[in-house]
């Protein structure tokens, strides 16, 4: 029976306290005010940080039998090995072992283990059961370990050479497969394996991604070329499997796709979400590197999603943009075109969705104004990437292109200022205070901040 190990906020507030009544953690570490707590957010994730603060970051081995059980334990674990556990490489190590607790560590300084391991100087070693079952991180001898270098190889290589993706949604079920009566876990049997923190926290620049039906055979083979194309990429292109009909089933709108696509690769440039696609499917080793060094070298534009445009798309007093209608309205060098990019599902953009249908009734016969707006979970732009939701954009009339972000109220009085001045506020007049202020002098009025939105 599998062993339920239970960590609620109550026991962290607990642990918490026991630290605090020791000294604190911010008092151990030389330090005052506020520390961040990386990585994992959970409670489980912060007693484990928290007992990484207060007590060995890492386990000291001292013989080859220790060190084997150790290696054996996990599926994965880092040693440092060091000739000076007080040097400091040993102490950039420690540093890195107390933050990654995602991660097991140990260290060893004894020579026989370095030549158990076949290690002359200082290494970090990371041992997996998996792929390649040992990776070396040499430490340099003149610059030393750099402590965020090495927690970024621990990360990209403590991932499988391809992932498959999981997360803590369950996957939408079709109908056909769910069970009458109520759907029932095992108590005692922990949950599968999340491995969306581990994607997307170890930065790697790209994800190439494979979508297939794991419940077709057929597709289930494609996944050897796939495979076989990963390792030239490592670290520069993280490769995952996305089941369509299990966790995969989630994120499939976010591609613009349904699960009778697949199978269907797709290539996603993190920084800015930009996605990638063959003009045609080809599974084969050859095939799938030959594209990924097509996006990587810019020689392969992005593919872009757009809806179609309603019939009555500009017939509205607010007009109803896509992506292939978007450049058509918004440079358009006689209009002065005023947009909002939104997302259906988001509390912010339906909020001030009466004070924009209201705006663009005050300005319906204005023929130099376009009030409109972009759904932008459907549609992608090349030139301009939405990083949180509403985003409202300003393009003057005019050459040039231009582009004016809003990051005022969202009432319809300040928006209406906002266009009736071309594209800024008027300076609000500065605010007298009572008598009694201890100056005399006139202050300028606080500035407007932006209001809340969604941040992808």
């Amino acid at each position: 029976m599998c062993e339920v190990m239970m960590v609620d906020s109550v026991t962290v507030l607990w642990r918490v306290a026991e630290v605090v009544a020791q000294g604190g953690v911010a008092a151990w570490r030389g330090v005052s005010g506020d520390i961040s707590v990386p990585g994992r957010r959970d409670s489980r994730g912060i007693v484990l940080w928290m007992q990484r603060q207060v007590g060995p970051s890492a386990t000291l081995l001292q013989d080859a039998d220790t060190a084997a059980a150790f290696i054996n334990s996990r599926d994965l674990v880092a040693i440092g090995f060091f000739k000076d556990l007080k040097g400091e490489g040993a102490q950039a190590f420690f540093e890195v072992a107390a933050e990654m607790v995602d991660l097991t560590f140990g260290v060893a300084e004894a020579a026989e283990l370095f030549q158990a391991y076949g290690l002359s100087a200082d290494t970090v070693c990371l041992f997996k059961k998996f792929d390649e079952r040992q990776t070396n991180f040499p430490v340099d001898p003149v610059r030393g370990l750099d402590t965020a270098e090495l927690t970024r190889l621990l990360r990209v290589h403590s991932l499988q050479l391809v992932m498959e993706f999981t997360n803590e949604v369950q996957p939408v079920p079709s109908p056909a497969t769910v069970p009458r009566g109520p759907r029932l876990r095992c108590p005692h049997c922990p949950p599968p394996p999340q491995t969306s923190n581990q994607i997307f926290s170890a930065k790697i620049p790209h994800h190439m991604l494979l979508f297939l039906n794991k419940s077709s055979p057929e597709q289930l083979s494609l996944q050897d070329g796939f495979r076989a194309a990963a390792g030239g990429f490592r670290g520069e292109v993280l490769f995952v499997v996305v089941d369509v009909t299990g966790h995969g089933a989630n994120v499939l709108s976010f591609f613009g796709m349904t699960a009778a696509d697949a199978p269907t690769l797709r290539l996603v440039r993190m920084k800015n979400n930009r996605k990638y696609q063959m003009e045609q499917d080809n599974f084969s080793e050859s095939a799938i590197r030959t594209f990924i060094q097509g996006v990587l070298d810019g020689k392969i534009k992005p593919h872009l999603l757009s809806a179609e445009p309603p019939e009555d798309w500009d017939t509205r007093p607010v007009k109803v943009l896509v992506g292939k209608t978007f450049e058509q309205v918004a440079f358009d060098e006689t209009k002065n075109v005023f947009v909002k990019f939104y997302a259906p599902w988001c509390p912010h953009c339906q909020a001030m969705e009466a004070a924009w249908e209201e705006l663009a009734e005050r300005y319906k016969d204005r023929e130099d104004i376009v009030i409109a707006k972009m759904d932008s979970t459907a549609n992608e732009l090349e030139n301009i990437t939405i990083h949180g939701y509403p985003t409202l954009h300003y393009f003057p009339a005019g050459p040039g292109r231009k582009m004016i972000e809003y990051k005022s109220s969202r009432d319809v009085e300040t928006f209406s200022k906002f266009l009736e001045n071309g594209g800024t506020l008027p300076e609000e007049p500065p605010v007298t205070k009572a008598p009694g202020n201890g100056t005399g002098k006139e202050e300028p009025s606080a500035p407007r901040t932006d209001e809340s939105r969604d941040e992808l």
